[in-house]
């Protein structure tokens, strides 16, 4: 049973090592506020330079958050909504296991007050 829980938690491992960077959830956050953006305005007020950008981002397409498209000379990037979709289920999961070994707890220690 744990390996099969291990195994279902494997598949988003990726996604929250991309969101664990600091620059990455910034841009994470940019493109779910601005929808899709170029290079250029992403790496606006970022003391960061296009080429970082770009590999941070690369780091973002290869977990599935984000998917760039090229127009011309410019590349675009946006969000995958959906694997954000997935990692809030996962969290969302953890949580509910939190809070059913929480009340277990408080239902324990309450039956030793008595």
């Amino acid at each position: 049973m744990a390996s099969r829980a291990r195994a279902a938690l494997q598949d988003p491992a990726p996604l929250f090592a991309a969101l664990g960077d600091p620059t990455r959830l910034e841009l994470v956050a940019r493109l779910c506020n601005g929808g899709p953006q170029s290079i250029a305005r992403l790496t606006d007020g970022l003391n960061l330079t296009r080429q970082a950008i770009t590999k941070h981002l690369r780091v973002l397409a290869e977990s599935g958050l984000v998917r760039g498209s090229r127009t011309g000379r410019e590349s675009r990037w946006e969000l995958e909504p959906r694997r954000l979709e997935v990692a809030r289920g996962y969290l969302d999961l953890i949580s509910q296991r939190w809070d059913k070994r929480l009340k277990a707890l408080e239902k324990h220690l309450a039956k030793m007050g008595d």
